[in-house]
Parts: structure tokens; C-alpha cells; sequence
């Protein structure tokens, strides 16, 4: 298959293919293969839905190596002294950072309140409110898109800067990715909008009414901007010689912790980053509706891969690897 041909087949598709809107790779720094669909242009932006989840943790690296977090074994509450907790509640003061990142933290609820937490005033407060619960700390995988809104007021608490400011100067700026703005509206109308929208956004991300940004969903990226970002984790830390996040960050975020199930497609998970294969270096922040940041150490490549929100589409490693790979290697 030739360039042309999968333009034409991705152009023609119905089915899983028929929402990517852009495909950029970066090999060994240089640029080596990118295309958009749908009307997007290489500089538009995309909600890139849960690979937000992925950029949340390599916030966290650099507030560790900036010292601002002691370490991922630091008490979740230790970043929120005035938060009053719920009369009965224990198992919330022995929560630490590790479990927000492995998504081991105990929440107490059944299914996640979207509601109850998206129309609350302060998003990052109604997400304490959730934390701990009877069960204890289970070690159990709860996948929490909510939960982890918590890592919001962890980086605001410890830095003294606003989260997306923190984003902007530390990461974004570095890797010559423009600058982020709050999106601002946080209705409920908007919510839909904002997740359904086959538009391209602005260079935004998603806030609550307290203008702080969601750390499970929400961020609006090109596929260049996410092929930089899997560029960064591949050279473990540093981007065109720059030195923007600890090796030692890179190696602790991307090292299998959980053994996941079939729903995950039995991969293996990091610090919010998967492991798609067992015993092979292949990282990847995934987002549903395709959207995704591929590394392969291997083949010294990233990937980036977006596309407007369509129910079932979540893993395109597959995909990568069949259709892109080959076009780029000369396979």
C-alpha cells in the first residue's frame, strides 16, 4: 500500500478508520510521514479525549523533578490540608499519588458519577468527595477518568501555578506546541458539544467553573503535537536536546505495574500509559475514538493519531503497525 492508497482507503472508509482526522510520525527526530482527513489541516487541534490521561503524568514527572512532589509514595491529602473529609471516611488518609496514577485508588461509587461531579462547582473537590471508601486500598485496577481530577489540584497545590500555566511553560513551550488556553464554558450543553463536536477546537483544554483543567479528558492537540510528546517519552526525557523530564521519570511512568483484562485488550499499564505488548518496549497513551501516541523504541518512531469521538473505537496500535509502520519503513 502506497501513501496515496491509504489516504484513499482511510478517505473511503466506513468503518473503524472513518473518523481519523490526522496522522503524524516522527522518525529519529525528523518528520517522516503525515496526512489529514475530514477537512483538518496539519495545525488544527483535536480533543484527544484519555491520551489527556497520558500528558497528566508526565506533568507529575516534572513537578517530581522540580522537587514540588516529594515522590509518588506522598499522601494524596498532604496536597490538600484544607479539605475537610467526610465524618467515618478512613481509607482516604493512606491514598498516595501512585495509586491516582495506576488508577488503584478506591472510589465509592459503582460506576463513575459524571454528573453529579461535571455540574459541581469545583470539580477537583467533588473528586476528594469520591476518594477512599469501606473496601479499603484493594490494589484493584478502577479505571477513573473522574478520579484523577485530583492530579489537577495536586500540581496547582504544589507549584503555586494554575495547571495549564504549568503545562504551557514546562511542557508545551519546550516542545514548540502552542500555547493552551482554558476552554471556559463548563454547561452541560457545552460538555456534549465539546466531546461530540466534529470541528476542530481551538488550542484548548477543557476547565470547570473554577477555570482548573480536566486531567482525565479534554485536551485539544494536533497528531504533530502528539507525535512531539511520543518523541519526548522515545528519547527518554529529551526533545531536540533539551532536557524536559527525567529519564528516570520516563523509565518509572512506562514500566508495567498491572496486568490488565480483555476489556483493556490484556495490556499491561504504567504510570496512565499502556503496555500493549508483553516483554516489548511499545508504550502508548490511548484516548477513545482512536486517538492515540504510539512509541516503539525498536524502530526509534512515534506516532501521533487523531480523531472525532465515535462509540468503540478505542485501540489503534494494530492499525500502527499494519497500515503506517510499513509505509515508513519501507516494508
Amino acid at each position: 500500500m502506497t501513501k496515496a492508497d491509504l489516504h484513499q482507503w482511510i478517505e473511503n472508509s466506513t468503518g473503524n478508520e472513518s473518523n481519523i482526522c490526522q496522522i503524524f510520525a516522527i522518525k529519529e527526530e525528523q518528520p517522516v510521514y503525515q496526512d489529514c482527513w475530514r477537512g483538518y489541516k496539519t495545525d488544527d487541534a483535536v480533543h484527544v479525549m484519555s491520551v489527556t490521561k497520558g500528558v497528566m503524568a508526565l506533568l507529575i514527572g516534572i513537578a517530581v523533578d522540580k522537587g514540588y512532589i516529594q515522590n509518588v509514595d506522598q499522601k494524596v491529602l498532604d496536597f490538600f490540608p484544607d479539605y475537610m473529609v467526610k465524618r467515618g471516611e478512613k481509607t482516604i488518609y493512606d491514598v498516595t499519588l501512585k495509586h491516582l496514577l495506576t488508577m488503584t485508588a478506591p472510589y465509592k461509587y459503582r460506576s463513575e458519577p459524571w454528573k453529579k461531579v461535571c455540574t459541581s462547582n469545583d470539580w477537583t473537590k467533588a473528586a476528594l468527595d469520591l476518594l477512599g471508601g469501606r473496601s479499603g486500598l484493594t490494589g484493584a485496577f478502577k479505571y477513573a477518568s473522574l478520579g484523577i481530577q485530583i492530579l489537577t489540584g495536586i500540581i496547582e497545590n504544589s507549584s503555586g501555578l494554575s495547571c495549564i500555566d504549568f503545562a504551557n511553560r514546562y511542557l508545551f513551550k519546550p516542545l514548540d506546541i502552542p500555547e493552551h488556553m482554558p476552554h471556559g464554558d463548563s454547561s452541560k450543553e457545552d460538555q456534549l458539544n465539546y466531546l461530540m463536536s466534529k470541528a476542530p477546537h481551538k488550542n484548548e483544554w477543557y476547565s470547570d467553573p473554577q477555570g482548573r483543567v480536566t486531567a482525565g479528558w479534554g485536551l485539544a492537540l494536533s497528531a504533530r503535537d502528539l507525535a512531539k510528546i511520543g518523541t519526548l517519552v522515545l528519547n527518554g526525557g529529551i526533545y531536540h536536546q533539551t532536557r524536559v523530564v527525567s529519564e528516570q521519570w520516563i523509565a518509572q511512568m512506562t514500566a508495567p505495574r498491572l496486568q490488565l483484562d480483555e476489556h483493556f485488550g490484556n495490556m499491561e499499564y504504567g504510570y496512565l500509559w499502556y503496555r500493549p505488548y508483553k516483554n516489548e518496549p511499545v508504550v502508548a497513551a490511548i484516548g477513545d475514538g482512536g486517538n492515540i501516541i504510539y512509541v516503539n523504541p525498536d524502530k526509534h518512531i512515534s506516532v501521533g493519531v487523531t480523531g472525532t469521538f465515535k462509540v468503540r473505537i478505542y485501540d489503534r496500535v494494530e492499525f500502527i503497525e499494519t497500515r503506517v509502520l510499513p509505509l515508513i519503513m519501507g516494508e
